[in-house]
């Protein structure tokens, strides 16, 4: 059997949480290293795990760990800065969301990826949640029909993560702060994404978006709350992204997906909100844990539309349809967090490093759902301007300027 590979951890508080989806692969990956600014945080590790190194700096990590694998769970505005140096410097990377921030942090990184030969994989975990997997799998076996429509929101409040106690900004303030638009694109797009086939050969591509946005309200109103009128957040327009964002994308095959973002508003989570729309059937995901998934599918649901077309669970159909991976991991992948997300996430990576696969989730998977946050602050600053769409899979490597002879 292959040696496991070394696995070194950039950014120990959201890191820590892959660590039920390691456990569930310690014949095939082995955690060397962990890498982070905080000692609280280091010495934590330390204390599970004796026998790894720590570090506080990047570039020590990188040139002393030792690690084959970099996982990359930092605040997202280092994501693309840190993914390049891992592969300059040899390394595998996975990544947390978002890839990149700008478009040229896009190409900068689909060109580190195509210049390294090693493989680049995206956790986006949200993709591989059951209810997602399933209703994939049935879209690919046309049950649905032709895909029109589709739907993805995350909407959870997280106001209370953009402040430290002391009322400084953290990474997620600072983003709020500066950004205008759909900052978090990702967990809606990229089950929607595989839905349709998108940079998937006969699949679809993205092809122009645009972005409108609510002003920006609760977010000041807590500061104020919790601060007191003198805090700087409490002023109006102090944050630049409002509390909702909406996001149009047209399809080449003229599919229209909506995007919701609001992680200001103050609510209940709603972690799953997803909708899909063919011509021969619907899905739409429950409200709350406390609803079932609902499918209705034209010659299998109960009536017929127009008439008396009625909703069924989507676990009606878990027998013949559930996705196989979900069939044989399921139960493993439950133990691991997010849904079963990281469990596969962590599978689909290590399958491509030894060379069983591609990886699932691409680096132009990667930019082309990323990019939508940077494009909808464009939108949004032109006044719900529409813009297009890179088509990444042009390699970013021949687009480079030819040396005159």
């Amino acid at each position: 059997m292959a040696q496991p590979v070394k696995l070194g951890v950039v950014g120990g508080h959201r890191g820590g949480a892959f660590r039920r989806a390691l456990a569930a692969f310690q014949e095939r990956v082995v955690l060397t290293s962990v890498c982070d600014i905080s000692p609280e945080v280091l010495a934590r590790w330390e204390s599970e795990y004796p026998q790894i190194t720590t570090y506080p700096s990047y570039d020590e990590f990188l040139d002393k760990s030792g690690c084959d694998v970099v996982y990359i769970a930092t605040p997202l505005q280092l994501h693309t800065k840190q993914a390049i140096a891992a592969l300059a410097a040899g390394k595998h990377v996975i990544s947390e969301v978002i890839a990149a921030t700008t478009l040229d942090e896009c190409w900068r990184l689909v060109e580190a990826v195509e210049r390294s030969g090693l493989v680049y994989m995206f956790a986006e975990n949200y993709c591989y949640q059951r209810p997602n997997m399933m209703v994939r799998h049935m879209a690919e076996q046309g049950l649905f029909g032709e895909l029109l429509y589709a739907e993805g929101a995350y909407i959870h409040d997280c106001r209370h993560l953009i402040f430290t106690p002391q009322g400084e900004l953290t990474w997620r303030g600072v983003w709020r702060r500066d950004t205008p638009g759909n900052g978090y694109p990702t967990h809606s797009l990229g089950p929607l994404a595989q839905w349709l086939r998108v940079n998937r050969p006969g699949g679809d591509r993205l092809v122009r978006t645009v972005t409108w946005m609510t002003c920006q309200a609760s977010t000041s109103r807590y500061a104020l709350d919790r601060f007191g009128p003198n805090h700087p957040a409490a002023k109006p327009g102090f944050f630049k992204m409002g509390d909702s964002a909406t996001t149009l994308i047209e399809t080449a095959k003229g599919a229209l997906i909506v995007l919701r973002v609001d992680w200001a508003s103050a609510r209940p989570h709603n972690m799953v909100h997803y909708v899909l729309q063919g011509t021969h059937g619907a899905y739409l995901s429950p409200r709350s844990h406390h609803e079932d998934p609902l499918i209705w599918l034209e010659g299998h649901s109960p009536g017929v539309s127009p008439g008396d077309a009625d909703w069924e669970p989507l676990w009606n159909y878990a027998d013949q349809y559930e996705h196989p991976r979900w069939r044989e991991w399921g139960a493993t992948a439950r133990e691991a967090g997010h849904g079963g997300g990281d469990f596969f996430v962590l599978q689909d990576f290590l399958d491509a490093i030894e060379g069983k696969s591609p990886p699932t989730i691409d680096v132009y998977d990667a930019v082309t759902w990323s990019c939508i946050s940077p494009l909808s602050v464009a939108s949004v600053r032109g006044g719900g301007v529409p813009v297009e769409i890179p088509n990444f899979k042009q390699s970013a490597i021949s687009l480079q300027p030819k040396a005159e002879c």
